[in-house]
C-alpha cells in the first residue's frame, strides 16, 4: 500500500491527531486528470526525464479507513513511530537511488560497454573513487528515482500488467535481478557529468599520459597483466582489504605468499614510479649512500622505511616500500638540505637488509621503546675511549652490555666526528629526543631517538664529563677527553635545564684543526703578510674579532705555532682550554675558586713571558692588565666579540680604556668569518643576471668570463653543494690616520672610513673580501651575504 508524498502523510497524521473517532475526509469531487502520453511524461525538478509510476498515488478514503478500522488500534505515538520508520526507509531508498550504493573496492573498474548513456549526448555516467585507505567506489550509474513517482531500475518493465494487489505484494517482496536501463530516449538518465569512469575525466587534464597509470588502470589489472597474481587471488585479496582498513592490496597479496618484488614492481608501474632492488653486495660502494643515510639517521630511515640510494644531479634518489612515502619527501629534503628527492619503490627486505649492513639493524618502536642492541650492533663500546682525567681512563669494556645507551652515545659521537661536525646538540622534546649536528656552520637533524631515552643519554654524557648526574636544576660545564677510532678529541660539554629534561651541547675540539697552517686558512697574500708581521712584534696588542664559531681561536693557535717556541716563553690564559699545545704553558681560569682572567694574568707577568695569549678580553680589569702587559714589553694576543674591526676600538673605549692607551698599545685588529666552500666535485659555472651583478656590486669586479660558480649537489657534499669552510678577513692596522681618528673620539663608522682611506694599509671590508672569494670561485654570494 502506497501512502503518497510527504505532504499526504503529514495531512493524514494531522487528521488522526484531531480524534480517533473522526471519519476520513471524503474524496475530492474534482475529476482526476487524465493520464498524459509518453511525450508529456513528468519531469523531476532536476530536469531529468522520468517514467510514470506503475500505480497512481491517491489520498483515497479507503486508505484512511483501513488505517482507522484496524482491529488493534494503536495509539498516536505508535502510529507516528511506524510512519516515521516507513518514511526514513523511503528516504534511504531515495538516497540510494540518487547517489547509488557505496561498495568497497580497491581500485577503479573499467567501464562496462553496457553502462548507461545520456539519451542525447551518448556519454557514460561516472564512477568516482574516494578515500585514501581501503578505497570505496561510488557508482552513480544507477537511475535516479523517487518513491511513488519514478520507476526503479530493478523493477519490471511490464509492471503495469501486474496481478491483483496480493500477488503484486508478493512479487514486490521477492528479490529480482537488476536490469540495466536502456540507453534510448525512454530510458532513465542518471545524475552525473557524463563520463563512464574517472579515466574519462582525467583525460581532460592528462591526455595520453602513460605515467599516470594509477588513474587509467586499476592495480588489480596491472597485477593480472603482469602475471603477478591470478584474478581469483586478486578478488580474494580485495575482499580481505575491504574488511581490513589500513592495508593495501599489495600488502595483502604479499602476506598471502605472492613474491614481494613482483608486487612492488606492479605497484610502481601502477603509480608511475620506478622500481629498484638494492645491491647489498656493493653496500656503501654503490648499493646505497652511507653519508646520506647517516644524515637522515638510521632510526628515522627504519621508522619511515626509506633508504637513500644515490645522487642524480642535485637530487637524491630515495627508495621506499610504499608510494605514500612521497609525503615524507619534504622532511627528507630539509634533513639533507638538498632539492626535492626522487622517489622509487623497493622491497621491505632490501631496506631492512641495507640498514643491517649499515650497522643499525632493524628499528622497531613499541610504545617508544627501542632495541638499541639491534640498532647499534656494529658500534663497538671501545670505539670511544673516555678519560676522566689525563691519567685515568675509564674501562668501557667492563661496561659493555650494561646498557645499550653506552653504545648509542658512542654512536652519536662517532657520527659527528665522521661528518666533520663542530657541535652536537641533544635536545629533549615531549615525544622524541632530537639530535642535531653543526656541519660547516649549519645545523641539521641527524637522528631522533625516542623521548624515553633522554634521561639515560643525559646521565651517560654527564658521567663521561664527570658532572653531577643528580643535579638537574642548574647548568653544568664539563669536558670529555676521548679517542674516537684512533683520533684524540676534546668535547666541551654544557648542560642547560629546559622545560623537558636537560639540553646538552658538546663542542668537538679536534686537535687536527689547530695543525692547519696560516696560509691554509684562506688569507690573501697581502693580508697574510701583514698579519705575520704583526704577530712577530716584540710588544703590543693584536686582536681577533668575530662571533662565536668564526674561527678566532684557530687563527690565534695557528699564529702561535708559527712562533719559535724554543726561543720564546709563550703562555696562555683560557676559559676553557680548547686545544692542548706542546711547548706552551696553558692555564685555565676557574671563577668558583677565584682564578679569574685578571688574577691569572697578574701571575703570568711574574713568569717572564714573551708572548701572552688571553682567551677573551671580557671586562675592564682584564683589558687594563693586557694594556699594562703590552706597555711593559710583552706581546698580547686576544679576542673580542664585535662585528667588525673598527668596533673593537670602540668596545675598549666603552670598557673605560682611555683612547691614548689604545693608540699606544693596539697594533692591529683582524675581523673574520667562515664561509662554506663550493664542493669541488660538483662545482659548475653559471651566468649571473644583470640585476644580480648590479645588486651585489660585481660591476667593478673582473668576473672570469662573466660567470660565477656554485655547487649543483652530489654524493660528496650530500647534495648541499658545499664542502669545507674558508675564512674571509678584514684587517685594520692602527697607523697614523686611524690613530688620529681614535684620539678624536670618532665612532666606529668614522674610524672605518679612516682605515679605508689609509695610504699605508687600506682596510677592506668583510663583504668586499667575500666578493673576491666569490669571483675566484671559492664560495657563493649567498654565503657571503649570510655571514656578513
Amino acid at each position: 500500500m502506497s501512502h503518497g508524498s510527504i505532504d499526504d502523510i503529514l495531512a493524514r497524521i494531522a487528521r488522526l491527531e484531531q480524534g480517533s473517532g473522526e471519519k476520513p475526509a471524503p474524496r475530492s469531487s474534482e475529476p482526476e486528470p487524465e493520464p498524459k502520453g509518453d511525450q508529456e511524461a513528468a519531469r523531476d525538478p532536476a530536469g531529468f526525464q522520468t517514467i510514470e509510476p506503475d500505480e497512481a498515488v491517491n489520498d483515497s478514503a479507503e486508505d484512511d479507513a483501513e488505517i482507522l478500522s484496524s482491529d488493534t488500534f494503536r495509539d498516536d505515538a505508535d502510529l507516528d513511530h511506524d510512519e516515521d520508520a516507513e518514511f526514513e526507509s523511503s528516504a534511504e531508498q531515495d538516497r540510494d537511488a540518487v547517489f547509488g550504493t557505496i561498495t568497497p573496492d580497491a581500485d577503479l573498474d573499467e567501464p562496462e560497454p553496457s553502462a548507461p548513456k545520456h539519451p542525447e549526448s551518448g556519454l557514460h555516467a561516472p564512477v568516482f573513487k574516494i578515500g585514501k585507505q581501503g578505497f570505496e567506489e561510488m557508482n552513480l550509474a544507477r537511475p535516479m528515482a523517487r518513491k511513488g513517482s519514478v520507476e526503479r531500475a530493478d523493477a519490471s518493465v511490464n509492471e503495469q500488467d501486474a496481478e491483483p494487489e496480493q500477488a503484486a505484494t508478493e512479487q514486490k517482496n521477492k528479490p529480482e535481478p537488476a536490469k540495466k536501463p536502456s540507453s534510448g530516449s525512454d530510458g532513465v538518465v542518471s545524475v552525473g557529468t557524463g563520463f563512464a569512469s574517472a579515466k574519462g575525466m582525467s583525460d581532460l587534464f592528462v591526455p595520453d599520459n602513460k605515467v599516470l597509470g594509477h588513474v587509467n588502470k586499476s592495480l588489480g589489472d596491472v597485477l593480472a597483466e603482469r602475471g603477478t597474481a591470478s584474478k581469483e587471488m586478486i578478488l580474494s585479496a580485495e575482499k580481505v582489504m575491504s574488511q581490513t582498513p589500513g592495508k593495501s592490496l599489495g600488502e595483502i597479496l604479499i602476506e598471502q605468499g605472492v613474491d614481494e618484488a613482483s608486487v612492488q614492481a606492479a605497484v610502481a608501474e601502477h603509480q608511475g614510479l620506478g622500481f629498484e632492488r638494492v645491491d647489498l653486495e656493493k653496500g656503501f660502494e654503490g648499493g646505497f649512500d652511507g653519508k646520506m643515510l647517516q644524515r637522515l639517521g638510521v632510526p628515522y630511515c627504519a621508522e619511515k622505511k626509506v633508504l637513500p640510494l644515490r645522487m642524480e644531479g642535485s637530487r637524491v634518489v630515495i627508495a621506499a616500500t610504499r608510494p605514500d612515502a612521497a609525503f615524507e619527501l619534504d622532511e627528507i629534503k630539509q634533513r639533507l638540505g638538498c632539492s626535492t628527492p626522487k622517489l622509487v619503490l623497493t622491497t621491505s627486505m632490501d631496506i631492512k637488509a641495507a640498514l643491517e649492513v649499515a650497522g643499525a639493524g632493524e628499528h622497531e618502536k613499541h610504545d617508544q621503546e627501542v632495541d638499541l642492541n639491534d640498532i647499534l650492533e656494529d658500534v663497538d663500546e671501545m670505539d670511544v675511549e673516555v678519560e676522566k682525567a689525563a691519567d685515568q681512563t675509564v674501562d668501557l669494556e667492563q661496561q659493555a652490555g650494561e646498557s645499550p645507551v653506552i653504545r648509542y652515545v658512542n654512536y652519536i659521537i662517532q657520527t659527528a666526528v665522521r661528518e666533520g661536525a663542530s657541535d652536537i646538540h641533544i635536545e629533549p622534546q615531549e615525544k622524541k629526543l632530537k639530535v642535531r649536528l653543526r656541519v660547516d656552520g649549519v645545523l641539521f637533524e641527524a637522528m631522533n631517538p625516542p623521548a624515553s631515552m633522554a634521561a639515560a643519554i643525559t646521565s651517560r654524557i654527564k658521567i663521561m664529563a664527570n658532572l653531577d648526574i643528580s643535579e638537574r636544576r642548574i647548568p653544568q660545564d664539563g669536558r670529555i677527553r676521548c679517542t674516537v677510532q684512533g683520533r684524540k678529541l676534546d668535547l666541551r660539554v654544557s648542560t642547560l635545564p629546559a622545560a623537558v629534561g636537560e639540553k646538552i651541547v658538546m663542542r668537538i675540539l679536534d686537535t687536527k684543526s689547530i695543525n692547519v697552517k696560516l696560509e691554509d686558512l684562506g688569507f690573501e697574500e697581502s693580508t697574510l703578510e701583514i698579519w705575520r708581521n704583526q704577530v712577530k712584534q716584540a710588544h703590543g696588542i693584536v686582536l681577533v674579532t668575530g662571533p662565536t664559531g668564526s674561527g678566532k681561536t684557530t687563527t690565534l693557535y695557528s699564529s702561535i705555532r708559527q712562533l719559535d717556541k724554543n726561543k720564546l716563553n709563550i703562555s696562555t690564559c683560557e676559559d676553557p682550554i680548547e686545544y692542548h699545545l706542546d711547548g706552551i704553558t696553558q692555564t685555565q681560569t676557574h671563577e668558583k675558586i677565584g682564578m679569574t682572567f685578571s688574577r691569572v694574568l697578574r701571575a703570568l707577568l711574574r713568569q717572564d713571558p714573551d708572548v701572552i695569549m688571553v682567551g677573551e678580553i671580557r671586562d675592564q680589569e682584564t683589558a687594563r692588565i693586557a694594556i699594562q702587559s703590552a706597555l711593559t714589553g710583552h706581546l698580547v694576543l686576544s679576542t673580542l666579540h664585535t662585528n667588525d674591526a673598527p668596533s673593537a676600538v670602540t668596545r675598549l673605549v666603552d670598557m673605560g680604556i682611555e683612547p691614548y692607551l689604545i693608540t699606544s698599545t693596539v697594533r692591529a685588529v683582524l675581523a673574520q668569518r667562515l664561509v662554506r666552500v663550493i664542493c669541488p666535485a660538483c662545482k659548475t659555472a653559471y651566468q649571473p643576471s644583470a640585476q644580480e651583478i648590479k645588486d651585489f656590486g660585481f660591476e667593478k669586479k673582473n668576473l672570469k668570463g662573466g660567470k660565477l660558480f656554485r655547487g649543483s649537489g652530489c654524493e660528496e657534499c650530500v647534495g648541499t653543494g658545499y664542502r669545507g669552510r674558508a675564512g674571509i678577513y678584514s684587517m685594520m692596522v692602527l697607523d697614523h690616520s686611524v690613530q688620529r681618528s681614535v684620539l678624536r673620539g670618532d665612532d666606529a663608522e668614522q674610524i672605518a672610513q679612516a682605515a679605508r682611506e689609509s695610504k699605508a694599509h687600506p682596510m677592506m671590508s668583510l663583504y668586499d673580501y667575500g666578493l673576491r672569494k666569490v669571483v675566484e670561485g671559492v664560495t657563493t654570494i649567498e654565503e657571503v651575504v649570510r655571514v656578513t
